[in-house]
């Protein structure tokens, strides 16, 4: 079985260095770029599984960037990895047609589920909340 495809869209690179070595092994990361149109080049060309990006980015942010993949009827999943935590930018993020939303402060223990849930036709939301 063939692994599951990943553009990752930040303009950290120490963040995408992270997440890079948390999913490598178990994901196949097909592009990694630091900017919105970058990842929109990248998900249109490539035809990934899922899309994970952040919302802070120069060019296009990651709401512009799941706008204008809305808009194209592409297939990808597209997962937020974020700092945002304010309600209003996950909504407008998850009216979007985003199928995850995780903050960078749990993405340890949330991001790979949110990778499972998107590619079961779920949506995943982190839990701010202590357990």
């Amino acid at each position: 079985m063939s692994k599951i495809r990943i553009v990752l869209a930040d303009d950290h690179q120490e963040m995408m260095t992270i997440v890079r070595s948390m999913l490598g092994d178990r994901f196949e990361i097909v592009a990694a770029v630091e900017d919105g149109r970058r990842a929109l080049g990248a998900v249109l060309a490539l035809d990934p599984d899922v899309l994970i990006t952040d919302i802070s980015m120069p060019e296009m942010d990651g709401l512009q960037l799941a706008a204008q993949l809305k808009k194209s009827h592409c297939r990808t999943k597209i997962i937020v990895l974020t700092m945002h935590q304010d309600a209003y930018i996950i909504s407008a993020a998850f009216s979007l047609g985003i199928s995850g939303y995780v903050t960078k402060t749990l993405m340890s223990s949330d991001l790979v589920f949110a990778i499972e849930d998107a590619l079961k036709g779920n949506t995943f939301i982190s839990d701010p909340t202590p357990h």
